[in-house]
């Protein structure tokens, strides 16, 4: 007599998906839309490398990254309340739907002062400005580069960035590194709260 196997439920994977504070905003001037996205490595003992970029839409420039092995929602505040204590705080941050961004966390240091926008799930397209940071970054550095410690990627990285910023031309901003070009940006704006939906 054979034995009957009663089939296992296949338990999916739910989806996870922020709820947005902001609307999506075209970044007409400097610090009204920064960009987040994350980035992984791995060094030359195989521990994985985490790298999170925060880029200005409308000057192109990099004005943060933190690398670590791990980044959850409450070291990636910290690093964001030190950038926005800086160079003041955006209108909104736009993002995708990672656990440290959909973070009680992230909610938390937001507030009622920076709208979120999250892109929907599986559109990093809609995260342009970012995307094509994270691919220069990975051709022109994580490539070429073979960490052997977490120090040697943060100077490595932060040198690369420096240099991205300052001496890179970029062909939307006039042929002029982004540092350069912000200096110089006629468009700016009054800090205002965010349009929140």
């Amino acid at each position: 007599m054979g034995c009957r196997r009663t089939p296992v439920p296949v338990r999916r994977r739910r989806e996870r998906r922020g709820a947005s504070t902001a609307d999506a905003l075209e970044a007409a001037a400097p610090n009204v839309v920064w960009t987040l996205d994350f980035q992984f490595d791995d060094d030359e003992q195989g521990k994985t490398i985490k790298i999170a970029s925060v880029v200005d839409e409308r000057t192109r420039e990099c004005l943060g990254g933190r690398v670590e092995r791990s980044i959850t929602g409450d070291p990636l505040t910290t690093h964001l309340e030190a950038l926005t204590a800086q160079r003041g705080a955006p209108e909104v941050l736009r993002c995708d739907n990672g656990a440290e961004l959909t973070s009680q966390a992230m909610a938390d240091w937001a507030g009622e002062k920076i709208g979120i926008h999250y892109i929907p799930p599986g559109s990093p397209w809609r995260n342009g400005y970012v995307e094509s940071f994270n691919s220069r970054i990975h051709d022109e550095c994580l490539k070429i580069n073979s960490f052997y410690s977490l120090l040697h990627a943060r100077v490595i990285i932060a040198d690369w960035t420096h240099d991205c910023n300052h001496y890179r031309e970029h062909s939307a901003l006039g042929y002029k590194p982004p540092a350069i070009s912000a200096q110089y940006c006629s468009h700016r704006t009054e800090t205002r709260s965010p349009q929140l939906t």
